[in-house]
């Protein structure tokens, strides 16, 4: 008796193979489709050789493998420098095998045995890789035209996905970069941006590896190099920030200003209250004029000053009156 899987699987090779020309089916392509099926016919895994991996090769996949292994013994002095490859550290190779990758994990560095005819390897860089993305003109949140540019860096830590799940990693990589900065920059407004790039390019190099992690790729760093204005909006910031500090330099002059006035009056106060330290506040400011090499003096003095030095006095039609003993 055969087993029911075994009874299904011979049913459906011969029903898919029905000739036109009659009812019964064709004999040489029946053949074929059960030796292309042998795991589903006789229900036993396949075997290995040479600790390869086999699975969904199928018998004429083993036929060939065996005719290429056998052509590379046939040749073994020449085929040896033909299958030999060599897979530098910093490399990876990704093997297919009929178009089949061979393990879940690609091969090296090192030596690795590449049959003719049969297998086909990919190497793969895993060096970090620097993307310059070209500055692109986006438009902010508050209507501003901005030009940016920036750089990723990136590499690739899954060979496989790198190959397997993408055509090139590399421009694919490229082109979301260029996207998602775009995307990015433009939910923010000019102010933001000019302040928080750091902030802005965490924030891209999340969005980043959480898009590449199919395709192998861990991003390690996005920074944003140059952000481009406008001439006329530059003119125009620049004038207002000159308007800014010129209104703060006011403030602060007229604070200055009032500072020295409060001290003024507070030195007038001491000074009302002795005659004397007026006297030599004047000679002081005297002497700290002579020091400047001056052979000209006008120094002011108040009529009260002349009164107390020579006994003289004026009335109020500026007339001397001599001071009585």
């Amino acid at each position: 008796m055969e087993p029911d899987n075994i009874k299904q699987a011979r049913e459906k090779s011969f029903g898919q193979v029905y000739c036109t020309r009659g009812e019964r089916p064709c004999v040489c392509v029946c053949v074929c489709v059960c030796f292309l099926r042998p795991a589903a016919l006789t229900g036993l895994p396949p075997s290995h050789f040479l600790g390869i991996k086999s699975k969904g090769l199928g018998v004429c996949g083993w036929i060939l493998f065996s005719l290429s292994f056998l052509l590379m013994v046939i040749t073994f002095p020449v085929s040896v420098w033909m299958c030999l490859k060599i897979i530098k550290e910093y490399e990876r190779a990704v093997v297919f095998r009929l178009g089949r990758i061979q393990a879940q994990k690609a091969k090296g560095p090192g030596l690795i045995l590449v049959l003719p005819c049969v297998d086909v390897f990919v190497k793969v860089d895993l060096r970090t890789v620097t993307c310059n993305i070209p500055p692109q003109e986006i438009l902010t949140r508050d209507s501003v035209t901005t030009q940016v540019d920036g750089v990723v860096y990136y590499r690739i830590y899954s060979a496989v996905s790198a190959v397997a799940n993408v055509n090139d990693v590399h421009q694919a990589t490229f082109l979301l970069a260029q996207t998602t900065l775009r995307n990015v920059l433009g939910t923010q407004t000019l102010s933001q941006i000019l302040a928080g790039r750091e902030e802005i390019a965490h924030s891209i190099q999340t969005l980043l590896d959480d898009a590449t992690e199919l395709w192998g790729i861990r991003v390690a760093r996005v920074e944003i190099k140059d952000v481009r204005i406008p001439v006329q909006l530059q003119r125009s910031m620049a004038a207002e920030a000159e308007a800014t500090r010129e209104a703060r330099a006011r403030v602060l002059a007229a604070e200055g200003e009032m500072n020295a006035s409060k001290s003024l009056k507070s030195a007038s106060m001491v000074l009302a209250e002795s005659p004397i330290a007026l006297q030599l506040r004047y000679l002081q400011t005297l002497t700290t004029v002579a020091t400047e090499k001056n052979s000209t003096i006008v120094f002011p003095l108040p009529m009260n000053v002349l009164e107390g030095i020579g006994g003289i006095s004026y009335d109020n039609n500026h007339k001397k009156v001599p001071n009585k003993a």
